[in-house]
Order: structure tokens, then sequence, then C-alpha cells
């Protein structure tokens, strides 16, 4: 029996890979070995492929970690055979048959709403002016604003593609709560982390908790790789 050494990376909407580059780095420091997958966000089949590549690449047993939108990714993808353990960070974590279209379909009525812009060829954006209130609350101004510009075009494909069977009715699970989320409102992220059984962490921080709590996420992650390993070892 070994140490789950490998973690794969996958970014959300409106963002590419290079946001965890904070996480990467404490991990990298840490003796991991860490990949950051680079979904185009154009559908789910399509993400779910690309990161079904990443950890065909793998040594050994991977931790697979998914922000936002990309929950739905590693919850298709992490039935896997390489996976060990699924972290969500303020992230969909959706059932068979749910998408992120059907997760957001019924918003409570004091919840916040997302900026997002009428679709444009296609495609999601949010409002520019809005991002970082929504997004981007707790990092520096220009790295928000940064962001802002940068977005990443979103498929409205993407949101549409449904779970077939999710791997966290499978697989241990661990979920960070951003408690000062605007995009995913906390309640449901409370909720979709009980109803995968995950190990649930919450702290302070907006949608964009991967980038300003680098270590809170690092540290969640590394617990998951100690941890899958235990429930291996339990089921052997």
């Amino acid at each position: 029996m070994t140490d789950v050494k490998n973690v794969v990376l996958v970014h959300g909407g409106f963002v590419d890979g290079s946001g965890w580059r904070g996480v990467y780095d404490l991990l990298k420091a840490d003796g991991y070995t860490v990949s950051v997958v680079q979904n185009q966000t154009l559908s789910l089949e399509s993400d779910v492929e690309t990161t079904r590549n990443v950890l065909d690449q793998q040594d050994g047993p991977a931790i697979l970690v998914g922000h936002s939108y990309g929950g739905a990714v590693i919850s298709e993808a992490g039935r896997h055979e390489r996976v060990a353990g699924l972290v969500y960070i303020a992230a969909f974590a959706p059932d068979a048959g749910e998408s992120v279209n059907t997760l957001i379909a019924d918003p409570p009525p004091d919840a916040p709403v997302p900026p997002i812009l009428p679709p444009q060829d296609g495609f999601l954006f949010l409002d520019r002016a809005k991002f970082a209130g929504s997004f981007a609350a707790d990092l520096p101004a220009d790295d928000a604003a940064f962001m802002a510009d940068s977005q990443v075009p979103w498929g409205v494909d993407a949101l549409g593609g449904a779970v077939s069977e999710p791997a966290w009715r499978s697989k241990p699970s661990w979920y960070l709560v951003a408690a000062d989320d605007r995009m995913i409102p906390p309640p449901a992220q409370r909720a979709m982390s009980e109803r995968a059984g995950s190990t649930v962490v919450e702290a302070p921080g907006s949608h964009s908790i991967y980038v300003s709590q680098p270590r809170v996420t690092a540290d969640l992650i590394e617990r998951a790789a100690q941890g899958a390993l235990v429930e291996a070892a339990g089921a052997a």
C-alpha cells in the first residue's frame, strides 16, 4: 500500500487552470505530483474526456479536485479507476440525471443572483463590472479585475450536460464550503455536500476561495489524500 501522491485539479466556468497556481505550489512543496486540467468548457462530455485523458497519464491513484462547474466534471470523470477520492471546492455535486442547469434552476428567494449576461453565440460571460463582487470579493482589486477581463467563454451546452452516475456514490469525497460565496449559495453547497456524504470543511471566502485561501484548499486536498488511503485500507 502506498500513499496517494497524485492530485488532478479541474477548474470551473469563466476561468482556466491558472487560478490553481497557489494550490499547485503548496502541494508540490509538500511532495505531491500535481496535474492541472485545461478544459474548454464547451460541453460536459468533452471536459470529462479531457479530464479522463489526464487521469490516464497518472502513475498511480489520484485525488481528483473540482471547483464550481469542475465539480460536475469530476462527478462524471471520477469513476475512473485511478481516482481514489474526490474533493469539491465550492463546487456543484450533481446526482444522476442532474446538470448545473438543474441545480441552479430554483434558487431560494434571498440567494444572490450571479451577474451572468444573456448568452452570446452559445456562450456565457459574467458582467465585468460585477465580477469582483460576485466571483472574487476577497481578492485584491487588481487580481479580480484581471480575472474579469480574462474570462473564458462558458458554453451553454456545458451547463446542460447531465451526470450519468456520480462518482461520489462509490468514492469518498471531501467538500470545502465557501461561506461568503455569491455564485453558489452556501446553503446549496452544504446541501450538496451532505447528500454526497462528503467530509466537510467550511471557511470564510468568496467563490474564488481556491485562489484567496490556497492553504485551506491544499490542506483539505492533503487530508483527502490521507483519508482516501484510510478508506482503501478499510475496504481491504
